[in-house]
């Protein structure tokens, strides 16, 4: 009897502990806190779905699910399904605190972080009335100096509420969400590998000025012609090649190589990728589809890793939770070589001006390089995502085409 109520004790002890632990449904506002200063918003939902809880983060028009929620006592871990980052947070009714890791490879990355049940807004339960309307297309400068970026932002207002993205020659700043509250704009996205909060203060309807991105200060004047330079001019092959060259092992340790015979007489698309980089995962969660719709019809696609560590092992880990989650039917080689931008251009020696990942090279039926596209404009871009893939496809059905 004693050992029966022992054994009862526990389980109800284990129950309770539970029972704290399990996040309530509904919606939470989180909010990272940088070392660089200030709030970082987003607001994230909980559900209860066959018996285990998902979380879906918000990016004004994106919906990013988590799905690895472990609960243990009054502690709560949860791990992102890409770019290698995790909470580690203490539950106590309606809040969590703990803090975001990333893991970097050599190092870990730690931001403290809070959540609150039960609040829907993002930056301000009451903002102030807007004094501009900023829907439009901006030019855009990010630093000075040597650091000078140009960029390009396009952006909506509904009242409060502003969304829209900076695009970049190397990629864009994904689903930015905020709010102008009186002159004062604020912007966040976390998307488990980047965090980004804008801040900017508009001296009129046509200048933002005093910005901070972190501790990098930006401006921006309306212009409704502004634009980047074409994505296919940036990088280029070096004049006395016309072929790429390598030879890197797969996920299972096996060389890959052009000149193999699946690649024989097929336009081929090579993406220079890593699964830390979320342009990247724009760029393979739309190849993947692309993927299915062209290779029957004479395409290729072939990723090379490029991760923070050069150990197999490590970079096979994180390479294969991204093949995972996009179910990548497309090989993806380990080059062996890091992220750092001068490690790619010393293994693919061929190329010229290597600026971004991804980066994204067309391989006609000859095995002849015959374009370059920097960067990626993600679904994030809108109507410039859209203008990517129509391109890319014409390109694609001209290259099948060619004798």
């Amino acid at each position: 009897m004693k050992k029966y109520f022992a054994l009862l004790l526990i389980s109800i002890i284990s129950v309770g502990a539970f029972a704290q632990s399990k996040l309530k449904a509904g919606t939470w506002r989180g909010v990272l806190m940088p070392a660089a200063g200030g709030e970082l918003p987003f607001n994230f939902e909980v559900k209860d779905t066959a018996g285990r809880q998902q979380l879906t983060i918000f990016n004004a028009g994106e919906r990013f699910k988590v799905k690895d929620i472990r609960a243990k006592g009054d502690s709560v871990f949860i791990h992102m399904p890409l770019f290698d980052s995790e909470f580690k947070l203490q539950h106590k009714a309606n809040t969590l605190t703990g803090n975001w890791i990333r893991h970097l490879g050599n190092r870990d990355a730690v931001i403290p972080f809070t959540a609150q049940y039960n609040v829907k807004w993002r930056f301000f339960e009451k903002p102030a009335t807007p004094a501009y309307q900023i829907t439009g297309r901006w030019s855009a400068i990010f630093g000075e100096g040597a650091e000078r970026d140009t960029t390009v932002g396009e952006f909506v207002q509904k009242g409060n509420r502003v969304t829209g993205t900076f695009l970049t020659t190397t990629g864009d700043y994904r689903y930015l969400e905020g709010t102008l509250s009186g002159k004062k704009l604020y912007l966040s996205c976390f998307d488990g590998g980047h965090a980004f909060l804008f801040t900017a203060t508009l001296s009129d309807a046509k200048t933002m000025a005093d910005g901070l991105f972190g501790t990098t200060s930006w401006t921006a004047v309306k212009n409704p012609k502004a634009q980047l330079p074409d994505a296919y001019s940036l990088t280029v092959l070096k004049p006395e090649y016309k072929k790429i060259e390598f030879s890197f092992p797969d996920l299972n340790g096996q060389k890959v190589s052009l000149n193999d015979a699946r690649f024989k007489n097929k336009v081929v698309i090579l993406q220079i990728m890593g699964s830390w980089c979320p342009n990247c995962m724009d760029e393979t969660a739309y190849l993947v589809n692309y993927y299915k719709k062209y290779h029957k019809k004479g395409v290729e696609v072939l990723g090379l890793a490029y991760e923070r560590s050069a150990e197999f092992e490590l970079a096979r880990k994180a390479v294969l939770q991204e093949k995972s989650h996009f179910n990548v039917p497309y090989p993806l080689l380990l080059t062996g070589y890091t992220n750092n931008k001068k490690e790619t251009a010393k293994s693919l020696p061929m190329l010229s001006n290597f600026l971004a990942f991804p980066t994204t090279i067309i391989i006609d039926k000859k095995g002849d390089v015959r374009k370059i596209y920097t960067g990626f404009s993600g679904p994030g871009t809108g109507i410039h995502y859209t203008e990517f893939a129509n391109g890319f496809e014409r390109l694609t059905d001209n290259l099948l085409a060619e004798k």
